[in-house]
């Protein structure tokens, strides 16, 4: 059932840049984040106040405590970095000198010398969301500064200021940053945020970005009833709009189901909601990485709990995000608050989540044949956060799953002997 994912992921890998032209025009594809991005954003946890001391004290502690090696390398300003409120006609687009009294050459350098990269936001609005000065009309000249700072990611978040704004007028403007990058000079991965309006997942590629969100700002829970202040969206909400999109991703373009909010416990500056149990939030790790989205950290890097750690640093399920093959997940089976969530590896495996929406405890079963389509005569079951070896098989595996848990396991096909266990 994955074949068809296999052949446009391989062939999306093998493209060199100068055969970009065989892709569909007009593309601006800039052969950058083969695999989702991963780091910290500001946004979630600090709002806009943020500065230099801030970010350098996350920096080092995402070294000392082994996120950065685990792959979060992206270090992303979001706003609240800029001097000014009011528009480009009233101030020019300039650092705070207070916030960041060595300017963000400085920091960048800080980042780079320290295994980082370093993300900054804009939007293109007169103004940003949070009403500081934005890059309309000045795209070429904001794009050649951020290049100039050492810059490795750009948020353009057109947040509220284009929400209404026809398909054409969103796709011009993604794509006249997506030129000033390009002309900059420097690789600059590309985020669209533009809240998953304009069916931004059809055209977005194209038009050069690198992700882009696929729904409104998520908020701290799980499953709340309904849509918070009409706006926000939970875990759950984001899946459910997230899951049916794969096909556009893949490769240097991707769905972002929006920033992790693991660790956050409703205690967020910035996002509303209550916060989610320590499985709750497991299961939203474990969705994301299947979904193939970028995972951005946005709790407070320096106060996390050793579960919530454990939770940002599982290599195992980081690797299912990261596979070269770059298949998102796909629902294969839905029992109502039982569902079964797969996604195709690069070699041959695949990963499953078996997920219990459900409140009480409940029995799940996954079949290789009914459920993958594989036709694998024995194969063999992995538990990627007990880390542990279940056996193999030749009949459907069956577990049980508790309440909002996704039990994530990766099923490889073996060949040349009988299967020695029996579910556990």
């Amino acid at each position: 059932m994955f074949r068809h994912y296999v052949i446009a992921a391989l062939t999306a890998l093998a493209l060199p840049g100068s055969a970009q032209a065989a892709l569909p025009e007009p593309s601006l594809r800039n052969g950058l984040a083969p695999t989702p991005p991963m780091g910290w954003s500001s946004w979630n946890q600090f709002g806009d106040q943020i500065n230099e001391q801030l970010l350098v004290q996350r920096m080092d502690a995402m070294a000392a405590d082994g996120l950065r090696d685990a792959g979060y390398v992206y270090i992303n300003l979001d706003d609240g970095w800029q001097r000014h409120k009011g528009t480009r006609k009233d101030h020019p687009l300039e650092v705070d000198p207070v916030k960041f009294p060595h300017g963000l050459r400085w920091l960048a350098d800080y980042a780079h010398g320290h295994g980082f990269k370093l993300g900054i936001y804009s939007g293109p609005g007169q103004t940003t969301c949070a009403g500081y000065t934005g890059s309309e009309g000045h795209e070429a000249e904001d794009a050649k500064q951020f290049a100039a700072w050492g810059v490795d990611h750009l948020k353009y978040d057109s947040c509220c200021s284009h929400k209404d704004a026809p398909k054409t007028e969103v796709q011009a403007i993604v794509k006249k940053m997506a030129l000033a990058l390009r002309a900059s000079g420097r690789p600059i991965v590309y985020h669209a945020c533009h809240c998953g309006w304009a069916d931004i997942w059809q055209w977005a590629a194209d038009a050069g970005a690198n992700h882009w969100r696929i729904g409104q700002d998520i908020s701290d829970d799980f499953d709340y009833p309904g849509h918070r202040e009409k706006y926000y969206f939970d875990v759950l909400d984001m899946l459910d709009r997230g899951i049916t999109l794969g096909q556009h991703a893949g490769p240097g373009h991707w769905n972002d189901f929006d920033m992790l909010i693991v660790g956050l416990n409703g205690k967020s500056q910035e996002l509303v909601g209550a916060g989610a149990s320590n499985v709750e939030y497991r299961t939203h790790f474990s969705l994301w990485a299947l979904a193939a989205s970028p995972l951005l950290i946005g709790a407070d890097v320096r106060s996390l709990d050793a579960y919530t750690l454990e939770t940002l640093s599982n290599q195992e399920v980081i690797a299912l995000n990261q596979d070269p093959l770059g298949q998102p997940a796909e629902k294969v089976r839905d029992d109502g608050s039982l569902q079964v969530y797969a996604k195709g590896l690069a070699n041959g495996s695949v990963a499953v989540a078996l997920l219990n929406r459900g409140s009480a405890t409940a029995e799940m079963t996954v079949s290789p044949g009914k459920d993958l389509g594989e036709a694998w005569k024995h194969y063999r079951v992995r538990d990627l956060w007990r880390h542990a070896e279940l056996g193999e098989f030749d009949i459907p595996f069956t577990t049980e799953v508790i309440s909002h848990e996704a039990r994530v396991l990766l099923l490889t096909p073996v060949t040349g002997h009988p299967p020695t266990d029996t579910p556990k």
